[in-house]
């Protein structure tokens, strides 16, 4: 069952990392001044919005959309990553709970094994930490907040991990690191996800 872990936790944690938090109290953390992160972003369906001059940072992911999203961000975490993932909203519970994601994330949170009591009045960031051994819980996660945010986003960290993701309502995962190679080395995942197995 993923474990909620509280936002002071939470901030300790990332900011000893040496990431900071862009909104108090938010889930929406950056790298610190002077750190000029590698992006990569994987997309769905196409989107005029993305700047030309991140086109070069872009790959795209096939539909289904919403599930190889998950499935490919789960791959990565198990092959690059490893330990535990927390999943934080950018914004914060009580709003998800109560406006932006009111009509279905409830229900979400239940499936998952969560209970939803102890973030609707929460204000923050609170992450819910989940291990590799409850993988298809995240996976579920990951592919419902893809399918269904509409006016916020959520963001992926990994403790003691220097990378971040966030998980866009217009279903896509933007990663960033301030080392080049995890950057590579997700390119490595998602492209060997992405190749079917030879017959």
């Amino acid at each position: 069952m993923p474990a909620i872990i509280d936002y002071p936790i939470v901030l300790a944690r990332m900011t000893a990392a040496g990431l900071r938090c862009n909104y108090h109290n938010s889930g929406a953390f950056g790298f610190a001044k002077g750190v000029t992160p590698f992006i990569r972003g994987w997309i769905g369906p196409g989107d005029a919005t993305i700047k030309p001059a991140l086109m070069d940072h872009v790959r795209t992911v096939p539909a289904p959309y919403e599930s190889n999203l998950a499935e490919a961000a789960a791959r990565v975490w198990a092959t690059v990553l490893s330990g535990p993932v927390w999943v934080m909203p950018m914004s914060h519970w009580h709003f998800e709970l109560h406006d932006g994601s009111r009509d279905w994330m409830p229900g979400l949170l239940e499936e998952i094994g969560v209970d939803r009591k102890p973030l609707e009045e929460r204000a923050d960031g609170t992450a819910l930490e989940f291990s590799l051994a409850e993988s298809r819980s995240f996976v579920r996660l990951a592919s419902a907040l893809l399918s269904n945010l509409r006016v916020s986003d959520f963001a992926l960290a990994f403790p003691d991990k220097p990378v971040l993701a966030m998980l866009h309502h217009h279903k896509q995962i933007w990663w960033s690191s301030g080392e080049a190679g995890l950057i590579a080395a997700i390119d490595k995942q998602l492209a060997a996800w992405l190749t079917p197995p030879p017959p």
